[in-house]
């Protein structure tokens, strides 16, 4: 079968990344797995997660979306979706929208060596309590982790939420 230089790649062939997604190509897929919040003005929770990050092809972006639901029931919870833009110069962009209406427009940086990447908030829109997000995601032992720590009007940066996550 001849390929038309405008179809997708087939299957077999390798995936072929922009340059500035490459370094977090490591990303791309699906991970699943649980996590657990909470702050001093809510009580505790866990919850189940996904996260699924893809790459636009021929765009220096990669997609993202995620949702969480409780353990007990499966009841949906929480979910956001948006764009990360890693640059060649170890820096990131990420906006996110959040199905509570909140939006986070966040800037940071990202570590090859390491499989770091640190947010932190330059705006949060449309909420009335919540000041400021970072978030902190790492590769351990092929697990992705994560840190989520939220200032409000009335509390100090905390910890907010964390998980662990197994590419599916």
């Amino acid at each position: 079968m001849d390929t038309n230089i405008d179809s997708p790649a087939s299957e077999s062939s390798s995936p072929v990344y922009h340059p500035s997604v490459a370094p977090l190509s490591y990303l791309l897929g699906t991970w699943r797995g649980q996590g657990e919040g909470g702050y001093p003005t809510i009580n505790s929770f866990s919850y189940g997660e996904e996260l699924h990050f893809y790459h636009p092809p021929n765009k220096p972006v990669i997609g993202y979306s995620q949702k969480t639901w409780k353990l007990s029931s499966g009841e949906p919870m929480h979910s956001e979706s948006g764009y990360w833009r890693p640059k060649p110069n170890g820096t990131i962009e990420v906006v996110i929208a959040q199905s509570n209406g909140l939006v986070e427009v966040q800037k940071g940086t990202y570590n090859i060596e390491e499989k770091v990447i640190q947010l932190q908030s330059e705006l949060v829109g449309n909420a009335s309590k919540v000041t400021g997000i970072q978030r902190c995601f790492r590769l351990v032992e092929g697990n992705l982790c994560y840190e989520v720590e939220m200032a409000t009007n009335t509390v100090t940066l905390q910890p907010h939420l964390k998980a662990t996550l197994k590419k599916l």
